[in-house]
């Protein structure tokens, strides 16, 4: 960790040709001896979380121009990334966003391994570490596993994906977006924790919470719908971690019932952060196509610029799906759905309290500019009549009975989980393979993937 005592550090870079001399890691070093490597990217997403704090004299990160030479460039680049951190680092150190940046400048100062050109990997865990117990998901790019930590014996979820998969559909972005949003760490009770990532030569690994009372999907597929109480503990419990990623400049984008699960103390938490936005504060918009077709706001299916009121679209389509049964706007045929979505007007099956009714209708106002949230966001939510009977102190520390529990006895319980994962055999061989298991791998695509929880770190030792 960056000494924040330290408001005099200087920073000198040094430029890195990858060997194939496809990538530039541009590698810092500040004058106690503590050193990183980053790419240019990561240094241009630290910039658009922190303009607000940087002068006009220090500019933006310099673009390539028209007949620009190469050299000249990553010189300016090279110039830029210095002034810039040796900014943030003296005036802004104790800065959130700043703190995470740099959190691995102390670790790469212990690390007394020799660097090698190419942007290595920090030592962490290999998939050896864990014990790999059971199937417990499964996607389009890998699966997830229950694991045990062989030295802290812990339980915990595992998802292995391909990258060949990955590389295949384009989703390096999103993937290493999800890795960015999870490494903030930010200990919110109601998002999920990652404790480890690490890669080999053909996989990606998360070490994340193993949270086992299933998903609010499945719980909501039981139960038809849920009652009002039980639905509005589950939307404060939703706003209040929807409020916290906007605070740190993330767009969530992909709230639904399969994205929730509940804890064995029945609170729930969201999961699954590839579809996260990261770098966007206040009113400021992004454009990209994304999402569960059900729960799209209006202004996603119309191709317009869209903000973090699209994850008050979201919440409202959830809740109003709690209540109800199905998301508002449902038809098997997305067409049919999306004119539903953006022409046709919202309708109130039957009777709710007040409260919940207006909530619902004022989540799906298709003006985002006119939804709740959009002008105070998770403070405007959170003071609405709907949530009166909601003590947000309490809720935050765990301190109200959820008014479901369910049946898991223990941490290591899967009986919430679906048979048809837990019945799926696996190959120990492909997820721990035993040729790459110790290797520090780099790789071009997935520069600095590896992290490990300072929590970890201190039990390790």
């Amino acid at each position: 960790m960056v000494n924040n005592n330290n408001n005099n550090s200087n920073v000198s870079c040094r430029v890195i040709l990858g060997d194939d001399k496809k990538y530039t890691v541009y590698a810092l070093t500040v004058e106690d001896g503590a050193c990183m490597q980053k790419r240019f990217a990561e240094f241009e997403k630290l910039f658009d979380r922190t303009k607000h704090l940087v002068p006009e004299a220090i500019g933006a990160p310099p673009k390539k121009k028209f007949l620009m030479a190469e050299t000249k460039l990553v010189e300016k680049r090279k110039l830029w990334v210095t002034t810039f951190c040796q900014f943030l680092l003296q005036k802004h150190a104790r800065n959130d966003e700043v703190r995470v940046f740099f959190s691995l400048l102390q670790e790469d100062k212990d690390d007394d391994s020799d660097v090698d050109l190419g942007p290595s990997e920090k030592k962490g865990a290999v998939p050896s570490d864990f014990e790999f117990l059971k199937t417990i998901g499964k996607g389009s790019f890998g699966r997830v596993f229950q694991v045990k930590h062989k030295y802290d014996h812990k339980i915990y979820a595992m998802k292995v994906l391909s990258k060949e998969h990955i590389r295949k559909k384009n989703e390096v972005k999103h993937v290493m977006a999800e890795r960015n949003v999870l490494k903030m760490n930010f200990k919110h009770p109601f998002l999920v924790n990652l404790y480890y990532s690490f890669q080999t030569k053909d996989k990606l690994y998360f070490v994340l919470d193993y949270v086992n009372g299933g998903e609010l999907f499945s719980h909501l597929q039981r139960d038809k719908h849920f009652p009002e109480a039980r639905s509005r503990f589950y939307a404060a419990v939703i706003a209040s971690a929807l409020g916290y990623l906007h605070d740190h400049g993330v767009i969530y984008r992909d709230l639904k019932p399969e994205n929730l699960l509940l804890d064995r103390d029945g609170y729930l938490v969201i999961t699954d952060f590839g579809l996260c936005k990261e770098g966007i504060r206040g009113k400021e918009t992004t454009d990209t196509f994304c999402g569960t077709p059900e729960y799209l706001a209006p202004e996603i299916i119309l191709k317009k610029s869209y903000d973090r009121t699209v994850d008050w679209w979201c919440l409202g389509s959830v809740l109003f799906e709690m209540l109800y049964g199905l998301p508002p706007f449902y038809s098997k045929d997305h067409n049919e759905m999306y004119d539903k979505i953006v022409n046709q007007p919202l309708k109130m099956k039957h009777q709710l309290s007040p409260a919940s009714t207006d909530i619902i209708e004022k989540f799906l106002i298709k003006d985002r500019f006119r939804r709740l949230g959009a002008k105070n966001d998770f403070k405007e939510v959170k003071d609405h009549p709907f949530f009166m009977p909601i003590d947000w102190d309490k809720l935050h520390a765990r301190q109200i009975r959820a008014p479901f529990v369910p049946d898991v006895k223990s941490d290591k319980e899967t009986n919430m989980i679906a048979r048809e994962f837990l019945d799926e055999k696996f190959n120990i061989g492909s997820v721990c393979p035993a040729n790459h298991s110790n290797v520090r791998v780099r790789d071009a695509d997935f520069v600095d993937f590896t992290y490990v929880d300072k929590s970890m770190m201190m039990n390790r030792d």
